[in-house]
């Protein structure tokens, strides 16, 4: 067998990347090039593997401009054998300065598409030789017109007050239901959004819904229409049955400003939220798996830094 050749790409190299072919095509991404023009991708974060001048592997590490964090995988492809695969992520980690966190995106329901995994196993295989564990999975869900669920007319929703009503609901609220572009907003700017959203969502106040129960605040809903696509970026719950409505009414907001299309993004393991975005006619978009070093933070930490990095290149 032809000897294997890894290494980075070098700028201008951007069509030896785009050579492979994209063994999901289904999957709605940011391409390469789009993603150097935003500066997300650069070619001294990206590797290839080839073997007789074919391409037979390519990764591709993101971090937006201006981010304090570290890059994180977000294209792995591999059309050879995860050995291969796993010699190309050492020999980048190794120029990295160590193993970084893995998105793998999947299509939605990918585990019952056969056609699918056979696709995803190689790269799979390939990270966790290199040393990278499975930590958890996250679901990009789409809401695009589909009508919403009635009201019961328990529940009334205003606009927050101001910026100390906002902090003073995050400080009650464990754990949120939807947190859509936290991996972006730790890598950027250090935020975690599930515990200061404020200071990642730096719209008006009044861009932030309160649900109420008899005049009792229930439940907080951030929406953000100018983002790159308009998404629930953050949704949390005092009472857990304000959550369908408390969805709604943040589509209904969205759709009032222009939006088309809506996207949240949920831990695949809330059974619970994903079903009830399900029943507000969101659908499933795409599954990303989250990877971490073998010596990194519990599934907690690292399922919530999961995202839509549809943003990463950006877009």
């Amino acid at each position: 067998m032809t000897d294997l050749v890894i290494r980075p790409l070098v700028a201008g190299e951007e069509n030896l990347f785009e050579s492979m072919p994209d063994p999901l095509p289904q999957l709605r991404q940011v391409g390469y090039a789009d993603g150097l023009a935003g500066g997300g991708y650069r070619p001294e974060n990206t590797w290839i593997a080839l073997r007789a001048g074919r391409v037979v592997g390519r990764a591709a590490w993101v971090l937006p401009p201006g981010a304090v964090g570290a890059p994180w995988l977000e294209r792995f492809d591999l059309a050879a054998e995860p050995e291969a695969g796993a010699a190309l992520l050492r020999a980048a980690h190794q120029a990295l300065g160590g193993p970084t966190r893995y998105y793998a995106a999947m299509p939605a329901h990918w585990r019952r598409r056969p056609e699918v995994l056979a696709v995803v196993r190689a790269p799979m295989a390939a990270a966790r030789l290199a040393g990278l564990v499975e930590r958890g999975e996250r679901l990009r869900c789409s809401w695009t017109g589909t009508p919403l669920p009635a009201a019961s007319g328990r529940y009334t929703f205003r606009p927050a007050a101001d910026v100390a009503e906002i902090n003073a609901m995050v400080a009650r609220i464990a754990e949120p239901d939807v947190l859509t572009g936290v991996e972006v907003a730790r890598a950027v700017g250090g935020v975690d959004l599930a515990t200061d959203p404020l200071a990642w969502l730096t719209g008006p106040a009044g861009d932030w819904r309160i649900a109420l129960d008899a005049g009792r605040p229930v439940g907080l809903v951030g929406t953000a229409g100018q983002a790159c696509y308009p998404l629930i970026a953050y949704l949390g719950l005092l009472d857990q049955a304000v959550r369908g409505e408390l969805l709604a009414e943040a589509v209904g907001v969205l759709t009032a400003g222009g939006a088309r299309e809506v996207v949240a993004d949920v831990d695949a393991h809330r059974v619970a939220v994903v079903a009830e975005l399900e029943r507000t006619g969101f659908r499933q978009l795409r599954s990303r798996v989250v990877f971490e070093p073998a010596a990194g933070p519990p599934s907690g930490s690292a399922v919530a830094a999961a995202h839509g990095a549809d943003r990463a290149g950006q877009g």
